[in-house]
């Protein structure tokens, strides 16, 4: 049952696309979107801070909060590692008067758009290729060889479900990801 009748944006692709460059961009221009920041279970990077980034939440504390029924959707993601959005996280957003932006993986991405499926609109960002997000995400230099399988098995898989989606955008090129990306956007918001 959805929270609220109001908007929210969903913007997912395999990791290394480039939906994160495109959400900064989207968040820096228009500050009536905001950052809907995930849960995740995942020790923060460098430079990350709880709250920021991600809630960082212990694998039990993220049980803890299925068990209550706080989250909307929520993964587990990799072996031990869980994603999700919290209900908390929209309404706080909602209560503030603006646009909720989730940048999440795919799965997680299905789940919020059947829940909201009037009032969402879903992107999907396709990497030009598996042999491009390769390169993206050796670039990242974050990667071991088995992480790097891993994550590039998920993109094919992920690939597939491109769509089910409302909007697919190609990132071939970044600005003009983002140009068309912001397009949809202003058209579903009636911006």
């Amino acid at each position: 049952m959805p929270l609220s009748n109001q908007k929210l944006i969903i913007i997912t692709a395999p990791s290394g696309a480039g939906k994160t460059s495109i959400t900064r961009f989207l968040l820096n221009k228009y500050p009536r979107l905001s950052f809907s920041i995930s849960a995740a279970t995942r020790k923060p990077r460098a430079g990350e801070q709880d709250g920021v980034q991600y809630h960082f939440l212990s694998e039990e504390q993220f049980r803890a909060k299925i068990e209550a029924g706080e989250f909307v959707e929520w993964e587990m993601v990799y072996e031990g590692s869980y994603y999700g959005t919290l209900k908390s996280e929209l309404q706080r957003i909602w209560d503030a008067g603006k646009v909720p932006v989730l940048d999440i993986d795919v799965k997680g991405a299905i789940h919020i758009q059947q829940q909201f499926s009037g009032n969402s609109l879903s992107i999907f960002i396709e990497p030009p290729s598996v042999e491009e997000l390769k390169k993206r995400l050796e670039s990242r230099g974050t990667e071991t060889a088995e992480s790097m399988a891993t994550r590039l098995s998920k993109a094919s898989y992920e690939m597939s479900f491109s769509h089910q989606f409302n909007k697919t955008i190609i990132n071939r090129d970044l600005d003009l990801a983002c140009l068309e990306t912001e397009k949809a956007i202003k058209e579903f918001l009636g911006w």
